[in-house]
């Protein structure tokens, strides 16, 4: 079922192979929003906490005891059944445990050997041997041997003490993690749930989202005039614009004309008629100056000279151009006003609002087209809904369902058996602790009681009740320890074993994947399928479908379709065969036929119009003869020169009525200069600057006229004869920008399965959860670290148990004790007890009076 379920994701997309897209890149890019995806709430990491100190320094004794690296060939070999074929391997294999099987053997034999000591120990001290004698021989050194013993005791216990520990705190970290391990479980189970319930959600949106492709593309078809019709418009532009915009010159270029004819002509007229009355003006001038000349006062010595000068100078007052003479413009003028009774630019206009009408022509020619392309798309969309309904979506989906809810409920159900038979091993655990808890007890109590109760001064056979106590403690502190220590062994050894291979065999090879790695190997779970897993659920062994790669695809939160190469099993594209789809659109845009030959540029009303103008004769009038009289002035001298050198000689002549006649002629010289020759002046600018703009003109004209009537017609030309072949390119890329919609949706739609769409991160959250949380961290480095400390008890629990056998005589009570021939030699004098000795020629020990009377009295 779940693969029925992962087929599901195929819906939306395929890897389309087959289908080369038409336009890369897509013209317009597509925003299809964000795939629905929620955060999955398990977390793998695991922090142990302050106890993770005690899981390195294990991993690091392990890594003493087990250096080797991952014996992945025997591992194949055992899975393959080969193992053993070849005797090599049995060494190989020896040689990759050699530190478990040393560590083991040295269990084993402690195992072995220290009940059988322990017996032996019993059975000699029972014979009054190995320190059974109650009898205690004097030594110089005594008190430094008993410091010693119990300061190695003391070591010895508070090693054992922290191992302990150790044993203790890992006991109770994995049934805290076994205890909270039902979040964690719950986690995973909710995260499954959501895996499964997202999935559909995430699959309709990817089907919804042909709804964006489908309306973008509905725009682009409503849009064609200024999609198509633009593009259109914009190739034939380059030739049509520039042809239309000289022909608007053009035209502009008529009306300036006539507007410099105009200027010509009103500017002659004015200069003529001005130049006769100026003419007439300072001939009266001259006049009256010659007759005030002839006035007698002009023949006085002082007079005479400045009079002969003035009447010297009167021929220089008369005009110097004559306008009389020049040619009209009339001919010109009326011609171009014959022009002009075409509008020329309206014309073009027309041909600009042709050209522009190039969109709506294009709109009005392809609607049934675009009905049908829009017709084909809504069947697009209903086929792809049609089709998801008919996949078994809600039926998979119950039945993993229904299946997740049975292994929960299944779960829920046994956890209790799980934290029972838990709690039975911690009880276990701690019963272990126990034991070398009351070992440690005994050791302290003796340690402490002997220590305190010691009196230096008593003799061995009159020790105190406490010391005597204290003794009594160690010594059945050891008695304890050789009954409890090969079974704490045992439970060291097994533990020991079967924790240490398994960090070895599977928690580190899987964390550094090469378990993966053997499990990929070739053959290696079933004799007859190449990959296990692509067999499993492909239903094809030849495929390269990897633990390693599926793993980590799932790790980084792929898409399931693309972790297990779905698209091996379920080809979408019999079903969902977007290139076919892709082709009708294709059929029907070619089929778009655009007529342009309505569009008319300039019609032949405007071309003759412009053949006129350039015969109107323009370039027939005399320029010279103009440009000849423009350039002199108005009159021979300066009239306001004449007139201040005049008043400038009336000043040097006397006093009087010639002085003042003189003054009077240069006011009225003046006065001519103002009103009649500044007007004539400006009259004559114009006249300059209308002739000089038609010789600048009249010798283009022609050229200028042919080169717009060849551009208008070359345009014309062009769409008339390219019009058909610039349609079929553009309606090509107006295709390929409709068909890579389509393409843009279909790899949006493999991106979004490949890396969104049923992510499978949950797998691997349960694949890690199981083995590196629940498996490694939480049961098998706390087995591991409680062996460790359990084993390290066990171990030194040998040198306390010598320690507190030889430290045992210093605080119990003796029967007998060692007195001397010599009492000055004797180093504890029995007199000062009130005890009576006895001596031979020989060393003898003295009995314990209270001890002697007790078993006469028994």
């Amino acid at each position: 079922m779940a693969v029925e379920l992962l087929l599901l994701l195929l819906l939306c997309g395929s890897t389309l192979s087959e289908v080369q897209p038409l336009h890369k890149p897509p013209p317009g890019t597509l925003d299809f929003g964000f795939v629905p995806v929620k955060t999955y709430d398990t977390n793998t990491y695991h922090e142990p906490g302050p106890i993770g100190i005690l899981f390195r320094l294990v991993h690091a004794f392990l890594y003493l005891v087990q250096p080797n690296s991952f014996p992945q060939d025997l591992i194949k070999k055992l899975a393959q059944q080969t193992f053993g074929n070849v005797q090599d391997d049995y060494q190989k294999a020896i040689y990759y445990e050699i530190g478990f099987i040393v560590s083991a053997a040295l269990g084993l034999l402690f195992v072995l050997l220290l009940p059988l000591v322990g017996l032996c120990f019993c059975m000699c001290r029972c014979c009054d041997n190995c320190g059974g004698e109650m009898h205690q021989r004097h030594k110089k050194n005594a008190d430094c041997r008993r410091g010693c013993f119990a300061t190695f005791l003391f070591v010895a216990s508070l090693i054992i003490s922290i191992g302990v520990l150790c044993a203790y705190a890992a006991n109770q970290h994995l049934t805290s993690q076994v205890r909270g391990a039902k979040n964690l479980v719950h986690s995973n189970f909710k995260d499954l749930r959501i895996f499964l319930n997202d999935t559909p959600g995430q699959i309709d949106y990817l089907v919804s989202q042909y709804n964006t492709t489908k309306n973008k593309a509905l725009s682009d078809l409503n849009n064609v005039g200024p999609l198509l019709g633009s593009r259109v418009q914009e190739r034939f532009a380059k030739e049509v614009r520039p042809a239309l915009d000289a022909a608007l010159m053009m035209a502009g270029a008529i009306r300036e004309t006539k507007e410099a004819l105009e200027n010509v002509s009103v500017s002659v007229e004015v200069l003529q008629e001005g130049t006769e009355r100026l003419h007439a003006n300072l001939t009266n001038v001259k006049i009256h100056l010659s007759n005030t000349l002839s006035d007698s006062a002009c023949s006085a010595a002082q007079a005479a000279s400045t009079c002969n000068i003035i009447r010297n100078s009167l021929n220089q007052l008369n005009i110097n151009a004559n306008f009389s003479g020049l040619p009209g413009v009339s001919t010109q003028l009326a011609k171009v006003n014959d022009v002009l009774k075409i509008d020329l630019s309206s014309l073009v206009q027309k041909g600009y609002a042709a050209f522009n009408d190039t969109p709506d022509l294009v709109l009005n020619q392809t609607r049934n087209i675009l009905s049908d392309i829009k017709n084909l798309l809504d069947l697009i969309g209903s086929n792809i809904t049609s089709f998801t309904k008919m996949l078994p979506v809600q039926k998979v989906l119950a039945d993993l369902t229904i299946y997740l809810t049975q292994s929960e409920a299944y779960v829920q159900d046994y956890f209790p058996v799980v934290e029972q038979y838990d709690f039975y091993r911690w009880l276990g655990c701690l019963i272990l602790c126990c034991m070398v808890i009351l070992i440690l007890v005994f050791y302290c109590l003796g340690l402490l009681c002997g220590t305190c109760g010691y009196d230096k001064h008593a003799s061995p056979t009159t020790r105190g009740c406490i010391s005597n106590t204290g003794g009594n403690f160690l010594m059945a502190g050891v008695g304890f320890s050789f009954l409890f220590s090969w079974v704490l062994m045992i439970i060291v050894v097994i533990t020991f074993v079967t924790g240490g291979n398994v960090e070895k065999l599977v928690c580190e090879p899987y964390e550094d994947r090469t378990l993966f790695k053997v499990l990929d190997t070739p053959y290696l779970l079933n004799q007859h399928w190449r990959s296990y897993l692509s067999a499993i659920v492909l239903k094809n062994p030849d495929i390269n479908l990897t633990f390693e790669k599926v793993y980590s695809d799932c790790k980084e939160n792929k898409g399931i379709y693309t972790t297990l190469h779905l698209e091996n099993l379920f080809n979408i594209n019999e079903f969902l065969n977007i290139s076919m789809y892709t082709e009708d659109v294709s059929l029907k845009i070619e089929h778009i036929n655009v007529n342009l030959s309505n569009i008319v540029l300039l019609d032949e009303i405007g071309k003759r119009n412009l053949l006129d103008f350039s015969s109107s004769g323009i370039d027939g009038i005399n320029f010279a003869a103009y440009l000849t009289e423009i350039n002199k002035s108005v009159t021979k001298v300066d009239l306001l020169s004449f007139a201040n050198d005049l008043e400038a000689r009336a000043d040097q002549l006397p006093k009087g009525a010639l002085e003042n006649a003189l003054k009077g002629h240069a006011n009225s010289i003046r006065m001519i200069h103002n009103q009649q020759v500044v007007p004539l002046e400006q009259a004559m600018s114009t006249l300059n600057q209308s002739i000089r703009l038609l010789q600048r003109t009249s010798s283009e004209f022609m050229i200028k006229v042919k080169n717009v009537i060849s551009a208008v017609d070359a345009a014309q030309l062009l769409i008339s004869n390219d019009a058909s072949l610039v349609i079929i390119q553009e309606t090509k890329k107006y295709m390929d920008m409709i068909i890579g919609y389509f393409e843009q949706y279909v790899e949006w739609v493999k991106e979004s399965i490949t890396m969104e769409v049923a992510a499978c991160k949950p797998i691997a959250n349960v694949i890690d959860t199981a083995v590196d949380i629940f498996l490694c961290s939480y049961v098998i480095d706390s087995v591991n670290t409680f062996w460790f400390g359990l084993g390290g008890c066990s171990i030194f629990l040998i040198p306390a148990i010598i320690c507190a056998v030889k430290l045992s005589k210093y605080y119990r009570r003796m029967d007998t004790e060692d007195v001397y021939d010599d009492v000055e030699t004797i180093p504890m004098k029995n007199m000062e007890n009130g005890n009576n000795g006895y001596h031979k020629e020989h060393l003898y020990g003295i009995h314990n009076p209270v001890m002697t009377s007790s078993v006469e009295q028994w």
